[in-house]
């Protein structure tokens, strides 16, 4: 496990360099088209084709995150996200195979059967009809056709606690990475809050915060600096 209580304890700034070369390193080894596999963590993202915005209203941000308890909830569980105007990020864990198998059971006419199913296959069609759904629904609202996404939501697999607290940072900062905001917490439509929150909530926050050590040193945590987009062109960002 990474020590968070010695990172915690060097300068933020250090701090802030040291998760950018880890980013990058993840980002720099990762297969975005991997499968999901049961039992395993990844970041998901994507974004909006050419111009286009994902979100233009409030209820549009609402609408994407009811979507995707609705159709995902049973394949996967919810650490962090991030919702900007034109892309997405997800901190997620693949449910255990059972629990994936009985959610196929449960909504396929033919129960699973390892010869001629995938379980990853099932997963990604969730994620697919997810998507899917928000875009025709957005299509609706905002009197538009076509296609509304990238042909497919990129992952990366957090392989070890190092990964993991650089996708939680990365997700909680994108807002401010793009200038949105000046603060971490500022951005309504990230988790940062929310895991603070007490109110009840889909993600796994007492995981989080455990794996921080607590409210405080995730707070600490997410105190570094953030660089701003475009300002620090030796990383691939998103």
């Amino acid at each position: 496990m990474i020590n968070l209580i010695g990172l915690l304890g060097i300068n933020l700034i250090g701090l802030s360099l040291f998760l950018y070369v880890w980013q990058n390193k993840i980002f720099m080894q990762q297969n975005y088209h991997q499968p999901l596999v049961p039992d395993c963590t990844y970041h998901l993202f994507s974004r909006a084709v050419g111009n286009e915005k994902l979100f233009i209203s409030h209820d549009n941000y609402v609408y994407f995150l009811s979507k995707l308890k609705q159709h995902c909830h049973t394949v996967c569980h919810f650490y962090a996200y991030s919702l900007l105007p034109n892309h997405f990020h997800l901190l997620i864990k693949v449910k255990p195979a059972a629990a994936i198998i009985a959610s196929f059971n449960e909504a396929k006419p033919k129960p699973f059967d390892d010869k001629i199913h995938l379980l990853t296959d099932f997963i990604m069609e969730r994620f697919s009809n997810f998507l899917n759904g928000y875009t025709k629904a957005f299509n609706k609202m905002h009197n538009r056709k076509g296609a509304l996404f990238m042909d497919y939501i990129k992952r990366s697999q957090a392989n070890d606690d190092g990964d993991f607290a650089a996708f939680i940072w990365y997700v909680h900062k994108n807002a401010v990475h793009h200038n949105i905001t000046n603060n971490i917490g500022e951005w309504q439509y990230d988790s940062y809050q929310s895991i603070l929150s007490t109110a009840p909530t889909s993600l796994l926050r007492e995981e989080v915060l455990n794996f921080f050590g607590g409210k405080d040193a995730f707070i600490k945590f997410h105190s570094q600096p953030v660089v701003v987009k475009d300002s620090f062109s030796g990383f691939k960002d998103v």
